[in-house]
Order: C-alpha cells, then structure tokens, then sequence
C-alpha cells in the first residue's frame, strides 16, 4: 500500500512538472509500479475503462470531421454579422464556444473557434486576449455540463452509471423514482453568473462592425452524425444500465460512419486525422485508470475512506463546501483527470457509509476539479492552448494577466453552481 502511494503522488508530481509528457510520466509511473511489486501485469487491462476510452476516441475524431465541415466557423461567422457591436460579437464567439465544447473536447473547441475570434480582433485593431482567455475558461465550464464535453465528465459517468440524459435529467438512484435536475443545470447557472464577469471585460468595446463572408459549409454530414451519437447516448440506460460498452460502442460507431464518409472525398486526410489523433492523451487517460486502479487493489482507497471516518460527525454543508474547494485549489495547478478518477471512489464511498447524498459529493467535486482549472494558465489543457495561440499573434500574457480573468470567473461560476446544487440536493 505505501509503495502504491508514493508512486501515485511521485506521477502527480511528474505530471505538474512535465505536463507536456503526461502519457510518458503516467507509464513510467505503471512501469515503476510492477518493477516494486505494487501492481501487477493482470490487473492492469481490467482497470482500464473501455467504455470512456470508448467515448473519447470517437467524439475526438467526430469533432476534427465536424470541424472539417465548416460549420462551426459558418456559425460563428452568423454570430458575429448579427452582433450590435464589437463586445456582443466576441460574447457571441464565446457563447457559441461554451455550446460547442458541450459536445467536443476542449482543446478542439478552442482551436476551432480561436482563430474566427483572433481574425476580428486584428481588424477591428483590439487586443485578442480577453475574447481568447473567454473562449478557453467557457469551453472548460460547459464541458463539464455533459456526458461527452470532457474527459472527467466521462469518469463521472462511468462511476455513477450515468447515460447522456441523466446529466440533464437525473433519476435519484435511492429508489424513490424522484427526478431531479442534472449537473447540466447546474453549470448553466453557473454560466450565467459568470457572464457578468465577460460582460465587465468586453464593456468598453462599442464599436460597430461590417458584415463579414459566412464561411461556405463544406457538409452537414458530420452534424447529423453528432446529432444521431448523441440521441442513442440518450438510450444508453435501457440497452447497457451498467454503462459497460454501449457508450464507447456508439461514439467509435459514429466516428467510423464518418470516416468512410469523407474517405470517398479525400481518403488521405482521412489518414492524417489517424495520425494526428491525440494519441497522447488516450494513453495518459489509460494509465490514470490503471494507476487508480492499483490504488483500489493495494486498499489505498478504502484506508482513505476509513481515515476519513473522523469526520463523519461534521456539518454535510462543511464537508460538502470542503470537497468543492479544496478540489477547485488543486485543479489550478494540476491535472483534473487524475484527481477526479482517483477521488471520486473515495467520496462515493464514504459518502455512502456516512449516509449523505451520493450524488451532492460527486457532483460537486466534478464542478469544482473542472472549474477549477480556470483560475491559471496552466490549470487545463485549453488554457495552455489559448496561451500559446496569443504567444503566437506576439501577445504573450503573464501568469497574473490570466488570472485577473480566470479567477473572478471560476469563483463567480463555482459560488453559483455549489450553492444551488446544495439545495437541490443536499
């Protein structure tokens, strides 16, 4: 167990230090771990969960043929000719991000949206930075509001058996049949107070813009596809209860149908988006789930659990408003998908033998790991990448500058959501 335990924290570390080698550090760590005896080779592939891997591989390569199709730069193009002024335009780019990155990872949200909003900026001759840092902190908020938005609402899911309509519309899982709101709601009501922070940002910018070409939609395929994707999500609950393999089966489906789609347009862009698939994250997403995995065999898990005990007799609000800030801390500086798979078992757990709301825990530490990470540059994956395009146009931006947006964001996002979600249900 404590072998375990000092590697876990020892890949942690190599994560913070080296987060560009997150999947080279995990496997290290998975490496060390079976050389001291702290894993073994046989509870490696049943720790993995094939069914997220599933998810994420198929809505990745469904995004890069959604971009392909123009659509999304054709809708923000829309947004931007229907804005009154320069300020509404940007808050409609970053509008427009938050809904997308619902339903495509982050990072390709970002990219997608980034370079429409970069190439306003320079013609009205603005700096680009608070429309930027908007997009990425909006992309990684409404991620969490669905099954398939990013990496960690997809461990939630896996955890609480949840399917696509669940994180909308909730059934209590302690057998009264109540239903209740799902986390969706939640982050929208986060979003919503929060646009008063954007609003502040974007306040001085009243200049009226020319209409500008709508991008040419290349197909509609590839949105149709996300649209039949997300529709049998929705039936995951009556064909695969135990989320097993129905969701991952659905996504990789779709994400086939594409490629043969576009293989009959252009066959060798189709073999670059395989090369070009983020390889990197789906090898560290798999290592996180066997490294917490060797966590729960070794019992680090259930000692957790059991240290944990003491503070059963504590206010459930206390506990609960520790879980969702000491998880938006530490996800300002590391990695989220880490922290949200190997926490989530420990707050399931114990909240269940304390007798408190399962679901209040896990939905709070999933708000606040993914919140956040809003609060630096360095706290998600989009934010280094919205970074780094600024560094690019010659606007590089100081740890603090990000901050100075990041942070009024994340605690006016976050106070919103854990305070409504506590009523709801504590």
């Amino acid at each position: 167990m404590l072998v375990a335990i000092v590697i876990f924290i020892a890949v942690y570390a190599g994560l913070v230090i080296f987060r560009h080698h997150r999947a080279h550090v995990t496997w290290a760590g998975i490496a060390l771990a079976i050389l001291l005896g702290a894993l073994k080779f046989g509870e490696i592939v049943p720790s993995i969960n094939w069914n997220v891997l599933g998810i994420f591989a198929g809505t990745l390569v469904l995004a890069e043929l959604f971009i392909i199709s123009k659509v999304p730069e054709a809708i923000a193009d829309i947004l931007i000719n229907r804005s009154s002024n320069l300020g509404m335009a940007f808050l409609a780019i970053v509008a427009f991000t938050s809904v997308l990155s619902m339903f495509v990872e982050n990072v390709a949200a970002v990219l997608i949206v980034a370079p429409v909003a970069i190439q306003l900026a320079r013609k009205a001759g603005v700096s680009p930075v608070p429309v930027i840092i908007g997009i990425a902190i909006t992309s990684n908020l409404q991620g969490t509001a669905t099954l398939i938005g990013d990496p960690p609402s997809m461990i939630l899911g896996a955890a609480m058996k949840m399917n696509f309509m669940e994180f909308i519309i909730y059934p209590m899982q302690d057998g009264s049949g109540v239903l209740k709101p799902g986390i969706f709601w939640f982050v929208q009501i986060g979003a919503i107070v929060s646009l008063a922070v954007l609003l502040y940002f974007f306040k001085g910018m009243k200049r009226r813009l020319d209409p500008i070409p709508v991008t040419p939609v290349f197909s509609i395929v590839p949105s149709f596809l996300m649209i039949l994707m997300i529709l049998l999500l929705a039936c995951a609950t009556f064909v695969d209860p135990g989320f097993v393999w129905f969701g991952g089966t659905v996504c990789m489906a779709m994400a086939f149908a594409g490629c043969v789609w576009y293989s009959f347009h252009d066959h060798r862009r189709v073999l670059k988006i395989a090369r070009e698939f983020d390889w990197g994250t789906a090898a560290f997403l798999t290592g996180v789930f066997v490294l917490v995995g060797m966590l729960d065999n070794r019992g680090v898990i259930e000692a957790v659990v059991g240290k944990l005990g003491a503070l059963r007799g504590a206010h459930p609000f206390v506990l609960y408003s520790a879980v969702v800030w000491a998880s938006v801390l530490l996800s300002g500086f590391i990695d989220n998908v880490p922290y949200v798979t190997a926490m989530l078992p420990v707050v399931i757990r114990f909240a269940t033998e304390a007798g408190l709301p399962v679901e209040l825990f896990a939905f709070g530490l999933l708000i606040g790991a993914c919140l956040g990470g809003n609060i630096t540059p360095i706290g998600a994956s989009a934010n280094v990448v919205a970074v780094g395009l600024l560094h690019r146009e010659g606007r590089p931006i100081s740890f603090g500058r990000f901050m100075k947006m990041g942070f009024p964001f994340t605690l006016a996002a976050t106070a919103a959501s854990y305070i409504v979600l506590w009523f709801f249900y504590r």
